[in-house]
């Protein structure tokens, strides 16, 4: 099976290269007209140049996998702002990114916040969620990688502690999610709420693909083992035209198991990488350790160095 790892966002030892450059509301309300335009140009002309030089990173080392910032473009989904950042400022921007992901065969992915979510009681939280995945899938369009980028989220809070009605309620509120976007969707089992077992049996009854977060379920377990489940999770990505998405971490402390380390511990790991093993399918590894690529990249040293393990590039295995 191959096996393709990334990271998150930043890349640590690049100098000034933050994607994530900000701008608040209520900074931006001090400004004249003019100031406010001025700066939002300037932030997302920075975002959009750091992450240039992210992927020409990635292209160096030849690491297919990148989560792009939710944060590209400041105020893109304030209301009060809600701007046009793709044309005509930087249709060119956007469209370069794009052609480079499409060159060098790097598989794009966004991770809205924890308020992007389809579970609320409240009608506003939906529209804002509905905004926001708006808001990602039209950088995906603008990168003309929305045939093969994703927009992964997590299915919620559980309101009342009725996790049937919350999810009753999932599934009503993603009606309002227009298809193309929803296409592009997937789910992700949380540490707290919804275990594997739970999201799977969403994702299959919405026709979603599921990725597994392995350090997630470890914090918050089905009642069966993930041997049981993983089968139907990689089965899930079967309609997409991708191959399977995981995410892996391990525990900063057994006190803070919850919170990720800064690198991803091999006996952490170990485990998932020889069930999946049974199963033989490729798959992608998005690395979610506090030391972004570099904890990758460690990663990638380690596991090569198993028995039985070949490396077939800088940041990609067969195993």
């Amino acid at each position: 099976m191959k096996i393709r790892f990334g990271y998150v966002a930043n890349v640590l030892g690049l100098w000034d290269a933050s994607p994530s450059k900000s701008f608040t509301f209520t900074n931006y309300s001090k400004l004249s007209k003019q100031e406010r335009w001025e700066k939002l140009l300037f932030i997302t002309a920075q975002n959009l140049k750091h992450t240039k030089r992210i992927l020409h990173y990635n292209i160096a080392h030849e690491i297919e996998l990148y989560r792009f910032s939710s944060l590209l473009v400041p105020l893109a989904t304030h209301p009060e702002v809600m701007w046009d950042f793709i044309t005509p400022p930087f249709k060119k921007d956007w469209q370069e990114l794009g052609q480079l992901m499409e060159q060098y065969n790097i598989r794009p992915s966004f991770h809205p916040g924890q308020f992007t979510l389809f579970t609320s009681p409240k009608e506003h939280v939906t529209t804002s969620a509905v905004i926001d995945m708006e808001y990602h899938y039209k950088m995906l369009e603008a990168m003309n990688a929305h045939d093969k980028g994703i927009i992964n989220i997590h299915i919620g809070g559980a309101y009342g502690g009725d996790k049937k009605a919350t999810l009753k309620r999932f599934h009503q509120n993603l009606k309002k999610l227009p298809p193309h976007i929803k296409k592009r969707m997937t789910l992700e089992n949380d540490d707290r709420t919804y275990n594997v077992e739970e999201t799977l049996h969403t994702c299959e009854k919405e026709n979603i693909p599921m990725i597994l977060d392995f350090h997630h379920h470890l914090a918050n377990q089905s009642e069966q083992g993930l041997s049981h489940y993983l089968s139907r999770i990689f089965q899930s990505w079967g309609h997409s035209g991708n191959i399977p998405k995981v995410h892996l971490s391990s525990p900063k402390s057994e006190q803070a198991f919850r919170s990720h380390a800064d690198f991803v511990a091999l006996d952490f790991v170990l485990p998932f990488f020889k069930m999946a093993k049974e199963l033989n399918q490729d798959f992608d590894i998005m690395i979610e350790a506090k030391q972004k690529n570099l904890a990758m990249h460690a990663l990638v040293e380690e596991i090569s160095s198993i028995r039985g393990v070949k490396r077939i590039s800088a940041s990609s295995v067969e195993w």
